[in-house]
């Protein structure tokens, strides 16, 4: 049967996260190890009525509490099904087929799989092997034919964060260009500088924030596009009327409204991640820190293999078999308590 198939979608390769991770504990692909207190849980689920997941789902109420949170006017935020889905929403508002989107490499995979299926130009600009990044190269990847530009801070695998200076004149460049940018802040809260104020003074910047890391609520999908009013506008026309669910909506503005919990997450996460570089390293191992939630840790033997001993004893880790990170484990970091159980079944299969 000669039915039509799309040629991005049906030449693309894709490969989906691993499945059954949910007795394992989880150190691969950085979220919280322990998730968020049940104390907060049992608070929310107070509020999930009957009535309540009848309705069709109302994001007004939460994007004004967020767009306060955050400190910018409610018509510069929007909300999506994840910031998945918010990749795929502005790279199909704001880049036209066969035109360029100029990302760093290596970076977060979905900008080059949305690049595929819609058919854009996926132009990445590569790390040294040092793992230090010259802005001034991907500036120079932009061209008349860039209408995206993409800057993950920090950066996920390789964990840096951008300098304000290099980010600016990012902006500068793609702006002389007609070019947007897109600033990731996934790992915002790991590493406190933010460009959110980027957008409202150029009329070319677009911050992504996620639930999915600090917030604990991978699970829920929920992530925030903020940028000026006209771009907000651009997004909301290609939005499906109802792309974000009522219940993640509801944990969201539950967290807004107990910023303790924040401060908490933050707070534990980052003794966490001190203690397990100074015990490793006082261990024998290279470990090299990250502006995220997360580490990379050199090992003794092959990376892969040690990868699958810990997977053999119920703990995920990342590995890559090839690329200037094949010789390390990415771990996710989470508190002191759950970082111990990583570092003891390290210390068992990679002896040094």
């Amino acid at each position: 049967m000669a039915y039509y198939v799309d040629e991005h979608i049906k030449n693309i390769q894709r490969v989906f996260p691993e499945q059954g991770r949910y007795n394992f504990l989880r150190y691969d692909m950085n979220e919280n190890p322990e998730g968020l207190p049940v104390w907060f849980v049992e608070e929310v689920k107070e509020s999930i009525t009957p009535e309540y997941l009848a309705i069709y789902p109302e994001p007004d109420r939460f994007l004004a509490k967020y767009a306060d949170y955050v400190g910018v006017p409610r018509d510069c935020v929007t909300c999506t099904n994840g910031t998945d889905q918010a990749i795929r929403y502005l790279l199909q508002t704001f880049c036209g087929q066969g035109h360029d989107v100029v990302t760093v490499t290596p970076s977060f995979e979905m900008y080059w799989v949305n690049c595929n299926i819609l058919g854009l130009n996926h132009v990445p600009v590569a790390y040294n092997d040092d793992l230090s990044f010259n802005m001034q190269n991907l500036i120079d990847a932009i061209t008349p034919n860039t209408d995206v530009v993409v800057l993950l801070n920090p950066n996920n695998p390789v964990g840096d964060a951008f300098s304000r200076e290099d980010v600016v004149a990012a902006v500068e460049a793609a702006r002389a260009n007609d070019a947007v940018v897109i600033i990731d802040e996934a790992y915002h809260y790991f590493c406190p500088n933010t460009f959110i104020d980027l957008t409202q003074t150029y009329d070319n910047v677009i911050v992504m924030r996620t639930f999915s890391k600090l917030f604990s609520l991978a699970a829920c999908r929920l992530g925030v596009i903020i940028s000026n009013p006209q771009i907000i506008h651009y997004v909301n026309n290609t939005r499906l009327t109802f792309d974000v669910n009522a219940l993640a909506l509801l944990f969201g503005e539950k967290i807004i409204d107990h910023p303790e919990l924040v401060d908490d997450l933050v707070a534990a996460e980052r003794e966490g991640r001190a203690w397990t570089i100074e015990t490793l390293q006082k261990r024998g191992w290279e470990a090299r820190p990250s502006e995220g939630n997360f580490i990379f840790v050199r090992t003794h033997r092959p990376a892969g293999e040690v990868a699958a001993d810990l997977e053999a004893r119920g703990i995920l880790v990342k590995s890559w078999g090839s690329g200037m990170l094949k010789d390390y484990l990415r771990v996710s970091t989470g508190s002191k308590a759950a970082m111990e159980k990583l570092v003891d079944a390290l210390a068992t299969v990679d002896a040094a």
